[in-house]
């Protein structure tokens, strides 16, 4: 299987051009890249739902819904979030084939139009964005703020992160922190999207069956990104663990967390990183793995119990919801379960059913335009280009040795547990 893209770098942006006939819709999607830093993440967590809800054309979200319906009902989204520490802002734009329509209105042209508009052209009052908007962005961030903090499976993620990653940039939430949001100034706001549209690594994403020309001509033309130096690469892989911690915290719940966090100083694009999605799916990562028939199943420890990498920053994670009175049984069966990996009990049969659905996986991901680009930006953030052939090739190629070899690289760092404090 091959993904047809051309890649044309002109000033200050990377366009990138898929060519499929796969879609009845053509996808376009800006990706803004920067280092996660904690003086600015939560304005520039702000910045794209800000873009989105004002224009100079377009200065109401009603106003911008309405011209979107025009367009034969095309879907517009932003997204804030990171990869590794990196900080990710998305804008992306889903719009009918104009191929498919009697209508000669050229559609693809209008998408980059809307892209143009949301990030060139924001509604200002004098030197900053509408207060108005401001203040109504501030109070839906703040909401996704607090439902974090209700949500305790996503909780418990992200204080395991916070405490195993202390003083690291990958300890911040891409949506920054409450507390920031509180202070953060229109002043602030505004130096934030000028740095986005001035310093960002910036890529576009064209998915769909369109005029690579046209489209190039266009971007040549309307798109005017200042020269920039290269965002500096983060180093993730020189962290080693000493003693691993455990962290127990206190509230008023029911079901408890158990949460524990690995390194593995494996990242995408190192030779033995597709062993150790692998060995993941084996460990936590599907339902027939490990953790899931276990801990779950078996011993009845864990309302769920799961494992995941994460591929830019050499971790591995295990999340469980463990009633409190059960923590410590589970904790023992969870490590035990990543020891009968190290100790090489992989039958053959796992081995292969773990293949088969990471390769399903892989092509439910690229049978979507946007899971194109999640897949292509993968290896652009790891600065290891994707080959879908040789990827397939590599799942097929991992042993029962390989992943056993990648079960070894994993050190526990951080026990997280959120308990009720009772017994």
């Amino acid at each position: 299987m091959k993904i047809n893209q051309t890649v044309s770098r002109q000033q200050g942006l990377s366009l990138r051009i898929v060519q499929t006939k796969k879609f009845k819709t053509n996808q376009f999607v800006f990706k803004f890249r920067s280092r996660l830093n904690e003086n600015d993440v939560t304005a520039r967590a702000l910045i794209p739902y800000i873009l989105q809800s004002s224009t100079k054309k377009w200065p109401t979200t009603a106003d911008f819904r309405s011209h979107l319906d025009e367009l034969y009902g095309a879907g517009a989204s932003v997204d804030v979030n990171k990869k590794g520490e990196y900080h990710i802002l998305s804008f992306a734009v889903d719009i009918p084939n104009e191929r498919y329509l009697k209508d000669p209105t050229p559609l693809a042209k209008e998408a980059l139009n809307v892209l143009k508009e949301m990030l060139f052209n924001p509604l200002l009052e004098g030197d900053s964005f509408s207060p108005k908007v401001i203040e109504q962005e501030k109070r839906t961030l703040k909401q996704k703020l607090q439902a974090l903090k209700d949500d305790k499976m996503r909780y418990a993620s992200q204080r395991l992160v916070e405490e195993m990653c202390k003083g690291e940039a990958y300890a911040l939430h891409p949506n920054g922190s409450e507390e920031k949001l509180n202070q953060v100034t229109a002043e602030e706001l505004y130096k934030a999207y000028r740095n986005m549209i001035e310093k960002d690594t910036v890529d576009l994403y064209v998915v769909g069956d369109v005029d690579s020309e046209a489209i190039t001509s266009y971007c040549q033309k309307e798109f005017h990104f200042p020269e920039r130096e290269p965002v500096t690469k983060p180093d993730v892989k020189s962290i080693n663990t000493t003693d691993a911690k455990e962290v127990v915290e206190s509230q008023k719940i029911k079901q408890g967390k158990l949460n524990i966090g690995y390194r593995t100083n494996i990242v995408y694009g190192d030779d033995d990183y597709i062993p150790l999605t692998v060995m993941n799916g084996l460990f936590g990562g599907f339902p027939h793995s490990k953790l899931f028939l276990n801990v779950r199943e078996k011993e009845s420890l864990a309302y769920y119990a799961a494992s995941r990498v994460e591929s830019h920053k050499g971790l591995v994670v295990v999340m469980s919801g463990v009633e409190p009175a059960k923590v410590e049984r589970a904790a023992l069966i969870i490590e035990e379960q990543l020891q009968a990996i190290q100790n090489g009990e992989v039958s053959e049969n796992e081995l292969n059913q773990t293949k088969a659905v990471l390769k399903n996986q892989m092509l439910e991901t690229l049978d979507a335009s946007r899971g194109i680009v999640e897949v292509l930006y993968q290896g652009e953030v790891a600065d290891a280009p994707v080959d879908i052939d040789r990827w397939f090739e590599k799942v097929d190629a991992v042993t029962a040795d390989h992943v056993i070899a990648a079960a070894k690289k994993l050190k526990k760092d951080t026990t997280y547990i959120l308990t009720s404090g009772e017994e």
